[in-house]
């Protein structure tokens, strides 16, 4: 029996639109060639800024970008990022391909192109090589109104009115490319950062510490440095980030991103729903320092790791994109939506040309991947109450369930229902109730294939949505709606009901 009952009726904690966020690095052709090609450019742009790229991730509804790392945010200076781009200094980028940075997309173009595609800036500052003060003025020329030195020196350089920025990382992976700290040092060097990162004018910024390591079963230090931070700076943060990057293998042998098995397929899909597990074991520490949960979860880094594409730079990280990585966005998507009442925001890496991006491109030509697809249909989610719901299912493979589903109310009463077929052949003959009321089914939307499928230059829309028509209704009721459909293998689909 496969089944899914939701509770119209029976709301919980708000889906926060931020939970669909991404990462932007500077690292291969993330920022440049995928985001920024300079207003010189023969590709079409507003500002430098791609226009194909930001028209198809305003479509998407993207809420928020984290930037500029990553590992590349506890070297970057940011005054080597602003004033006239041929005067701006020159570094080597040397965590990712050890090529020069020439700084020609710094502070006022991450801000500028937020502003093009409509959602949040999330900027990560450096602890790892900055000083305070570095951070301190970097608050205060972005978003001070008033006279001062920074303030000043951002109207020099064109912009009199500071910019709204809310999200404000303090530090990156401080357990590692961000200093290598132990977590009581890091504690106490957030505290002394955090003093300075300071509200002007309003702008309430939220404060994100650096969580711990990847590696979450190694001896347990991972849940030390969580239970650390929370003991010692909690009341000085306002978000814990966390990361995790599912791969095939291991960090030596990450397995190919287009080329797999169904049986490494599976393994993926195990691998990825282990993130719930992650969340449940740092969500329990935290709640026991901060049991009204103010301090929320900022899954910051997440998404497929695979080894690069042949023949490419293996310090770009870029890797394809198939219907594998579709279900593991889906069904991670699921997850940090189940638990919205801790998890604020998450931001897959990365968002262009990089490790699991939305959006490929070479040159002049644009992609969308399976992954994009994913992002737009489940759009729905964003800032809905999450609805009280169940499953029963099959089991797909060992520790894979068959389905992965999530159920919100948007304020206009609109029910949005996505579903994955985690299975690699099996359909999936799904009775669907909806208790509380009589609705009906305004739209549907499937994304499937078989598992190696995905996007090319050549060909495109192989991997594309399409209409869903293999849903039925069966009756309403007392109790509500009953609906039957049947869900191919290796898919996602969207239901919105009205």
């Amino acid at each position: 029996m496969t089944q899914i009952v939701v509770n119209r009726e029976k709301e919980k904690e708000t889906v926060s639109r931020h939970i669909y966020g991404h990462f932007s690095e500077h690292l291969g052709r993330c920022i440049y060639e995928g985001l920024f090609v300079g207003q010189d450019s023969p590709i079409a742009n507003v500002n430098g800024m791609r226009s194909d790229v930001v028209s198809a991730l305003r479509e998407m509804k993207i809420p928020s970008l984290r930037w500029p790392g990553g590992c590349f945010a506890d070297e970057y200076h940011w005054k080597d990022g602003i004033g006239a781009p041929n005067t701006r200094k020159k570094m080597v980028n040397t965590h990712w391909g050890g090529l020069v940075e020439d700084n020609s997309f710094g502070t006022h173009e991450f801000l500028e192109l937020c502003a093009q595609l409509g959602c949040e800036p999330y900027i990560n500052g450096n602890v790892g090589s900055g000083e305070i003060a570095e951070m301190q003025e970097w608050v205060e020329y972005m978003t001070f109104r008033g006279e001062s030195p920074m303030a000043n020196l951002r109207r020099e350089n064109g912009r009199d009115e500071p910019w709204a920025v809310r999200y404000f990382g303090i530090g990156n992976e401080n357990w590692g490319c961000g200093g290598n700290m132990r977590a009581e040092y890091y504690a106490d060097v957030y505290r002394r950062y955090a003093t300075y990162v300071r509200n002007y004018d309003g702008n309430k910024i939220f404060r994100i510490a650096s969580g711990p390591g990847t590696d979450y079963g190694a001896d347990k230090l991972n849940q030390c440095w969580t239970a650390t931070m929370m003991q010692n700076a909690a009341h000085m943060m306002d978000g814990l980030s966390l990361h995790y990057y599912t791969m095939t293998g291991n960090w030596e042998a990450k397995g190919s991103a287009s080329e797999f098995t169904e049986e490494e397929f599976y393994a993926t899909l195990r691998k990825a729903l282990w993130i719930d597990d992650v969340i449940k074991s740092h969500a329990g520490i935290m709640l026991r320092f901060d049991p009204e949960k103010r301090v929320k979860i900022i899954f910051d880094e997440w998404g497929t790791w695979h080894d690069t594409e042949p023949g490419t730079n293996p310090g770009f990280l870029y890797q394809q994109n198939t219907m594998r990585d579709a279900l593991v966005a889906a069904s991670s998507l699921h997850i940090f939506n189940s638990h919205a009442d801790i998890v604020h925001m998450a931001n897959i890496a990365q968002l262009v040309n990089v490790l699991q991006s939305v959006i490929l491109t070479d040159g002049a030509k644009m992609l969308k991947t399976p992954t994009y697809h994913v992002f737009r249909m489940l759009s729905g989610h964003q800032d809905a109450a999450l609805l009280e719901s169940h499953q029963i299912c099959e089991v797909a493979s060992e520790g894979v369930p068959q389905l992965s589903h999530s159920a919100t109310a948007q304020p206009d009463g609109t029910v949005t229902l996505t579903v994955c077929n985690l299975s690699a052949s099996r359909l999936a003959e799904l009775s669907l109730s909806l208790l509380g009321r009589h609705m009906k089914l305004r739209d549907a939307e499937i994304l499937h294939g078989g598992i190696q499928d995905k996007n090319t230059f050549d060909a495109p829309d192989a991997v594309t949505p399409c209409d869903f028509t293999d849903v039925r209704l069966e009756e309403h009721n007392k109790t509500g709606t009953q609906m039957t459909a049947t869900l191919p293998p290796c898919s996602v689909t969207r239901l919105m009901f009205a």
